[in-house]
């Protein structure tokens, strides 16, 4: 499920893949931008911002979230696989291919203004103006607001998903459903969300618990009815307003 670590791995993947070199062609399959073509256009950087990822070229941005499905993925124009028919866009700068995948949103943005579309954000769990202090006021601001809720809006601090947020309950013992204001120490948990994310920013495969041997990478998150790593108990869950809970009755209050 791509979170604010995903998007930002993936950024650093094609900033490496693309930064510097002049895009030999430029193809993209959404309707309203399908007459934009960047050819010829130098890409300047990639960045991620939460969960949102821009390809500076030129004076535009192009600008992606990948939602629940998303991915970019990066090759070689020379192998002849058929291309995915999901493809919402295809990037090539000489020897390398990037393709946006089944994004869930992609636009073209004029560059200097491209900082709007993500301007209702709280700090980035992962930029480099993190803002821990203007995060914890933002969780703070609402107390008797479910903890899960809080932790998902983007506007308090961005990048967390589902994963860490059932993650960071557990960590801090708190049910999803727990208001903020049940939290002993609400700084303690702001940090761990940076740490999280910042421990998972270059690998693909998410790891909150220290092992990261196959099967023990989380604390909760994960089939339903599974034992919980610290006591035992029946791992409970709920999916209930379209997001899937996860939570020991033990651990968690």
């Amino acid at each position: 499920m791509p979170e604010g670590d995903t998007v930002f791995h993936t950024a650093a993947v094609l900033d490496d893949a693309l930064t510097g070199k002049t895009l030999t062609r430029c193809d993209i399959r959404v309707p309203r931008y399908a007459g934009v073509d960047l050819t010829g256009q130098r890409v300047d950087e990639v960045i991620s911002r939460g969960k949102h990822l821009f390809i500076r070229v030129g004076q535009a941005s192009i600008h992606s979230h990948l939602k629940m499905e998303g991915s970019w993925r990066v090759g070689s124009p020379a192998r002849r696989d058929p291309l995915d028919h999901r493809v919402r866009i295809i990037l090539e700068a000489g020897p390398v291919r990037a393709l946006g995948i089944d994004l869930g949103v992609l636009e073209v943005l004029e560059r200097h203004r491209d900082g709007e579309a993500v301007a209702h954000l709280g700090p980035d769990l992962l930029g480099p103006d993190w803002d821990p202090a203007a995060a914890l006021a933002n969780l703070l601001a609402d107390p008797d607001r479910p903890l899960a809720a809080a932790l998902l809006d983007q506007r308090v601090l961005a990048g967390i998903g589902n994963v860490y947020c059932n993650e960071l309950c557990f960590v801090v013992g708190r049910l999803p459903t727990s208001p903020v204001a049940a939290l002993a120490d609400p700084a303690r948990l702001v940090a761990r969300a940076r740490e999280m994310l910042w421990a998972n920013r270059l690998r693909w495969a998410r790891c909150t618990t220290g092992d990261t041997r196959p099967g023990r990478q989380l604390w909760v998150y994960g089939p339903a009815g599974k034992p919980c790593r610290r006591c035992g108990t029946r791992v409970e869950s709920d999916s209930g307003g379209g997001r899937v809970s996860f939570w020991c009755v033990a651990c968690q209050r």
